[in-house]
């Protein structure tokens, strides 16, 4: 089955079709200057990239094959719908590897910059005096809670594929999924951006003794590996499979998950689907300043790349959210 591309421009606007590769384009130039000014190449640390590439292309074939199967989609599922499916979920992972690259680069480029003090100062300013870690840890305690936030901070790197699947596969009008996931890919840029503009750690490598009584976690875990590989690539950035993925300035799990919230409301997806969102988001907040990820403005500042992250999308793509509130799906691309 061969597909048309006029048949497909006809029936999809061709903003829909380029969006993504275009913000995986700007993305990408953006790593190449920033790794040659740091004298680092552009690399895929350990193929992590790849392989989140791959589960996510193995969702999105799940969920065709339910939907051929369970909704009737087989005359939905054109090559030329297909086509444009599959080089949105590539664009957004081609985004997501220049995203690391440039996080990775930022203490090369901002050497012995770090915002992490007068950032603490804000928070305490926000709080009285008191620490908002230590605020939270005092109300939610450091038991099972610590366990329960701890796999609600984990579940951002399952929400990512399965977001990016339903929006390309399950969404009823294919523009409204390529305008969320162009949103959810402009989050990569912005906030890579972000780190530049205010270089910073997090509290729990600011001050780590705050955070000494939570108990093991994942969360903990995690943020042992990624100090230790932090170490290991300012020691010797051009080691094989050197890099660092350390930046509280902005938090890019608040600005993913706040996306989700608006866009559910946006295009006027069902009740659970925004009550799951929400949910996700606020105890996200709390994961975030409990554990020390982020300080209080990070997770503002996450906030606003949201919001900016979806004008900029709407503004690329075009998108009428009236119509797509309305939930009518357009016509799928023509093949024969």
């Amino acid at each position: 089955m061969t597909a048309d591309p006029h048949a497909l421009r006809a029936h999809l606007p061709w903003r829909f079709v380029v969006a993504g590769p275009a913000v995986a384009a700007v993305t990408l130039v953006a790593a190449l200057i920033a790794t040659a000014a740091a004298g680092v190449p552009l690399r895929d640390p350990h193929g992590v990239t790849l392989a989140r590439l791959e589960s996510a292309a193995m969702l999105v074939a799940v969920l065709v094959a339910l939907d051929i199967v369970f909704r009737g989609g087989r005359k939905r599922w054109t090559a030329a719908r297909a086509l444009t499916v599959a080089s949105a979920l590539v664009s957004f992972y081609v985004t997501y590897l220049a995203y690391r690259n440039l996080k990775s680069v930022v203490p090369l480029l901002r050497p012995n910059e770090l915002f992490d003090y007068r950032l603490a100062e804000i928070d305490r300013s926000l709080f009285a005096g008191s620490e908002p870690a230590g605020v939270l840890q005092s109300l939610f305690g450091t038991g099972i809670s610590a366990h329960v936030l701890s796999n609600v901070y984990e579940a951002f790197f399952l929400f990512i594929p399965v977001a990016v699947a339903f929006a390309l596969v399950a969404l009823p009008d294919l523009r409204s999924g390529l305008f969320l996931t162009t949103a959810l890919a402009i989050n990569w840029l912005l906030a890579a951006g972000s780190y530049f503009l205010l270089p910073s750690l997090g509290p729990v490598y600011a001050d780590a003794t705050q955070f000494a009584q939570l108990p093991a976690t994942g969360v903990s875990g995690l943020q042992h590996v990624l100090f230790q590989q932090r170490m290991g690539f300012l020691r010797d950035p051009s080691a094989t499979g050197a890099a660092q993925s350390i930046g509280a300035f902005a938090s890019l799990h608040c600005s993913i998950f706040f996306t989700a919230v608006l866009a559910s409301h946006l295009l006027g997806l069902s009740r659970y689907v925004k009550i799951g969102v929400w949910v996700l988001f606020a105890l996200t907040v709390v994961a975030t300043i409990y554990f020390g990820w982020h300080y209080v403005l990070d997770d503002l500042a996450g906030v606003v790349i949201a919001v900016t992250a979806l004008a900029l999308a709407r503004a690329i793509v075009g998108i009428d959210l009236r119509i797509a509130r309305q939930r009518v799906p357009a016509p799928a691309p023509a093949a024969v």
